[in-house]
């Protein structure tokens, strides 16, 4: 495929490697005759190692075939995190290593994962928009504090820390943007 083809979340192989595009920057120079840029910041599959390429808008670039397949979280086994497929249960284990700062989000019998696979094999975890998770840990509100909107830090039950507003209290269910990791209301 040309590179002014690809798109977010494609993967493409690079020197025998496998990489995710992430984000992608476009440059066209001024005046006549100036071939348009593309900048790609990649991240291997598996390992998730940054790489930046930078190619010509009509340089080829190899796609990879990768499917995905709507997971839910099961259990840790050891290091490992092991998701069931929804249609018909396959179970597929990741590494630690793969699912990388996404565990901060994974907690039992959560749906709505995507497992990424190459070859049959789960090489990547794309996480829900969002999650609910309990608070352990947080301040107490201030009296009168509901008229200033300071945030405070809370301790979720998977071990991150977020900031949330002054008057959500320990026990709450919070809703976690996942792609930020902000605060993203509270959760039914």
């Amino acid at each position: 495929m040309k590179a002014y083809d690809v798109k977010k979340g494609n993967v493409i192989e690079h020197n025998g490697t496998v990489y995710q595009v992430r984000d992608i920057e476009r440059s066209s120079p001024q005046g006549r005759g100036g071939n348009v840029k593309f900048r790609f910041t990649m991240y291997s599959v598996p390992g998730g190692t940054k790489f930046d390429l930078s190619a010509g808008a009509e340089d080829e670039l190899k796609e990879v075939e990768l499917s995905r397949r709507q997971a839910t979280y099961s259990y840790k086994d050891g290091d490992a995190f092991v998701f069931l497929d929804d249609e018909d249960y396959t179970p597929y284990t990741l590494d630690a290593d793969v699912v990388g700062d996404a565990a901060g989000y994974i907690i039992a019998d959560l749906g709505g994962f995507y497992v990424q696979i190459i070859d049959d094999l789960p090489v990547g975890l794309q996480l829900p928009a969002s999650v609910s998770l309990e608070v352990i840990e947080t301040p107490p509100e201030l009296k009168g504090g509901t008229a200033t909107k300071r945030p405070k830090p809370a301790k979720l039950e998977t071990g991150i820390e977020i900031m949330v507003p002054e008057y959500i209290g320990t026990g709450e269910r919070v809703l976690v943007n996942t792609a930020t990791g902000e605060f993203a209301g509270r959760a039914d």
